[in-house]
């Protein structure tokens, strides 16, 4: 009588030691405490600026938001200046640097021949390593005085004569001012907008551009009919994170900027941001005082402002494939 063979039916698995099993707990452990402890960090700055610009948002209420008196001597401070001029400065940062990004992003993926990519994709990428105070420095010595013999004197004679918009582009040329600013700022987050973009467009399959391309299309139709609609919501997402990042720029605006507490219809005027006023009188404010409360009110809106906005960013940067 032929005995029956019999088959293992699947692979047993090792017996796990328990030492492993303390190992694996004790990892798993200490990657929920960091996960928990950047919450608590994230959770207690914001309770931290809250509660020391409450005294600020009791004594001025809603309206600390949009005054723009600040005077230290009868202590009356508002917020609206500061906030107009961090708007204002980011937002033309943001139309300065993008069309730049994207063509320094369609250079690198679809024009400059492979020898070229990585040394222009690294010194672009270097720009994001040069400190705050260097970028401030350089534009108040050498940006500030081309703007003020160059730069503003051909927009006053050229667009300042327009009607409507030509407000924006009149005033005496300092130099400073908050189109400098902006300036400085697109060159800041020029790196971040452009390495998004570049990732993004390297994401799009190659037979989807292969097939417009043996349609006859040339190398803008491919981007624009293709690359741009497929990565549009990403694309959206990295300018988001470029407008955060300029959103809490402190020394580089500083030096520039003019730090002048009022708003001016010219572009050319001088002003200021949040972030600049509170590194300029965080030092001369007395514990306990209401200036000092104020300035906790400004990093408390410039906290949310650059939170809302990184939400955002994230929000679009997540992966098309995810279902």
């Amino acid at each position: 009588m032929q005995q029956a063979t019999t088959f293992p039916t699947a692979a047993a698995k090792p017996a796990r030691r328990g030492g492993a099993d303390l190992g694996d707990a004790i990892f798993s452990g200490a990657c929920h405490v960091a996960g928990a402890l950047v919450l608590l960090l994230l959770g207690g700055i914001i309770v931290e600026l809250f509660l020391g610009g409450l005294p600020a948002f009791r004594a001025f209420g809603l309206p600390f938001i949009w005054s723009t008196e600040w005077d230290p001597v009868t202590e009356v401070f508002g917020a609206g200046v500061s906030i107009y001029g961090t708007v204002v400065t980011a937002v033309l940062a943001i139309i300065i640097a993008v069309p730049v990004a994207f063509g320094v992003a369609f250079t690198l993926t679809e024009l400059a021949p492979p020898w070229l990519r990585r040394p222009v994709g690294t010194a672009v990428e270097l720009l994001a390593a040069v400190p705050s105070i260097i970028y401030g420095m350089w534009g108040f010595f050498l940006v500030a005085p081309i703007m003020a013999q160059y730069v503003q004197p051909a927009l006053i004679d050229s667009l300042g004569e327009l009607p409507g918009i030509g407000v924006l582009f009149q005033g005496p040329p300092f130099g400073t001012g908050i189109l400098t600013a902006a300036l400085i700022l697109a060159i800041m987050i020029l790196p971040f907008i452009a390495a998004t973009m570049r990732d993004v467009f390297e994401q799009v399959p190659p037979v989807f551009k292969e097939s417009a391309y043996g349609l006859g299309a040339t190398t803008w139709e491919v981007m624009k009919g293709v690359v741009l609609p497929y990565t549009r919501v990403s694309v959206a997402g990295g300018v988001m994170l470029g407008l955060g990042r300029a959103l809490g720029e402190t020394m580089a605006v500083t030096f520039v900027i003019g730090n002048a507490n009022r708003i001016t219809t010219t572009l050319f005027g001088p002003g200021n941001t949040i972030a600049s006023v509170v590194a300029l009188e965080f030092g001369e404010s007395e514990t306990g005082s209401l200036k000092l409360s104020a300035l906790l009110a400004l990093g408390f809106i410039l906290f949310v402002l650059s939170f809302i906005v990184l939400a955002t960013s994230r929000y679009l940067l997540r992966s098309r494939l995810k279902v």
